[in-house]
């Protein structure tokens, strides 16, 4: 995994555990939890090109919690540990802590 860099605007994140348990405190099966639409950043790409052909550097860096879209991204397997690869115009939102 170390070798792995996105290109261009691509993003790849890791998704972040969801709730086992709901509000109510019941516990939540696997087969009917919705997939989390929160993710770590783990690698960026160098930029993205504009028509002129300028490099705009990424928002987001390693280490940020982001909030995606539902739909978004292609989902990768990366030394067993599922990932997905977004455009950077696919993060909804940047979760400050």
């Amino acid at each position: 995994m170390a070798n792995f860099r996105p290109l261009y605007d691509r993003v790849l994140v890791k998704r972040m555990e969801g709730e086992s348990k709901s509000s109510g405190g019941l516990f939540i099966p696997e087969t009917a939890k919705d997939k989390p639409q929160q993710a770590e950043v783990i690698a960026i790409g160098t930029g993205r090109l504009t028509d002129d052909n300028k490099l705009v550097a990424l928002i987001v860096k390693p280490g940020d919690k982001i909030l995606f879209g539902k739909y978004a991204g292609d989902e990768v397997k990366l030394d067993g540990v599922e990932h997905i690869i977004l455009r950077e115009s696919d993060i909804l939102a940047v979760i400050e802590a």
